[in-house]
């Protein structure tokens, strides 16, 4: 592929230009039987029991960043959001708004980098789409995935679902992906932070053998960790109490907030989880987690108390405390 190739009207026309697209980038990248039919639709195998459905559009800016891009943003996000609702992710479909103009090359990076990340999760880019706008009426490229998972006999049930003394868990550090995004913004050097853009598939599925059954399960990703905990609080009639000393958080991540005047709890994560399980069985969550290369920053950070002042209070290393309620308005926009 010539490196001055660029992405042309014609390449969203339906024709051949379109075809070769489709065959030359995503069929090559997404390689199954499945896909390789180019049907209207997948035909796909039977699923046993109650399946879950999810969708998610990604609009992320640079599209390229340490620790991830665009397209492995668009496999994980879209697992993970069927990860912690209690799924075993199957399968993708995956749609490209692209801007006329926009490098061949560049493309091919994306689609070469969900393939990895898809395979990494175990599961098939099966069907998708591409359309082309006209130059200046986009930013590149945009992704739209959808994914299909089977859900678990004993998904998580949700907020309401909660009691008071269970314990809060996180997966790793937190708000490693909102601080890259920042940092690359505002010109500032990173210092070897990458964003934690990954799968939680291997980490529920970690829980799952441990025989941990979360209550309730979230990916704090636009929702940022304070905001998925206050809805949790909301929904559930209950208050979440944590613990500053208790909270992943590097400290690379936190000079970015220094700098910026960002909250690290309202900075988004795009491969940790947040889980809310019985108290019994938080040591066995977190030991579980942590035997993960990906789950070495687990903790018990906090737990559930009955409702109180704010729906989230913040322990604070001086002894004070810190009330923390859903973010009021994006802090930081076109993160995923």
């Amino acid at each position: 592929m010539s490196e001055e190739a660029v992405v042309t009207l014609g390449h969203g026309s339906g024709g051949r230009l379109t075809a070769a697209l489709v065959k030359d980038v995503f069929v090559r990248h997404f390689a199954n039987a499945t896909l390789e039919a180019l049907g209207d639709a997948a035909s796909l195998a039977a699923i046993d029991g109650r399946i879950a459905l999810t969708t998610d559009s990604f609009v992320v800016k640079p599209l390229f960043f340490p620790g991830g891009d665009i397209g492995r943003l668009g496999v994980n996000g879209t697992v993970n959001d069927l990860c912690v609702s209690g799924a075993v992710p199957l399968y993708l479909s995956a749609a490209f708004i692209l801007e006329e103009g926009f490098p061949l090359a560049d493309l091919d990076r994306v689609a070469a980098s969900m393939a990895d990340a898809a395979r990494i999760a175990e599961v098939k880019v099966v069907t998708g789409d591409t359309k082309v706008v006209e130059r200046g009426h986009g930013d590149g490229v945009f992704v739209t995935t959808a994914g299909i998972g089977r859900l678990r006999d004993d998904a998580p049930a949700g907020a309401r679902s909660v009691r008071a003394g269970d314990a809060v868990v996180v997966s790793g550090p937190v708000g490693d992906h909102g601080a890259v995004i920042a940092a690359l913004r505002s010109g500032m050097e990173l210092e070897g932070l990458k964003s934690d853009c990954g799968s939680v598939a291997r980490l529920v599925e970690a829980l799952w053998r441990a025989k941990v059954r979360p209550r309730f399960m979230r990916d704090p990703t636009r929702g940022v960790l304070a905001t998925v905990l206050a809805e949790l609080a909301g929904e559930g009639q209950v208050s979440v109490r944590i613990r500053e000393v208790d909270l992943p958080i590097r400290d690379s991540v936190r000079s970015v907030c220094d700098i910026l005047g960002f909250d690290p709890l309202y900075l988004a994560c795009e491969g940790r989880m947040v889980a809310v399980v019985p108290r019994e069985q938080a040591d066995a969550a977190v030991k579980a987690l942590r035997e993960l290369p990906e789950g070495q920053g687990a903790a018990l950070i906090g737990e559930i108390v009955p409702a109180g002042p704010g729906p989230v209070v913040l322990e604070t290393r001086y002894g004070g405390t810190r009330l923390y309620d859903i973010l009021a308005s994006e802090q930081l926009p076109r993160i995923c």
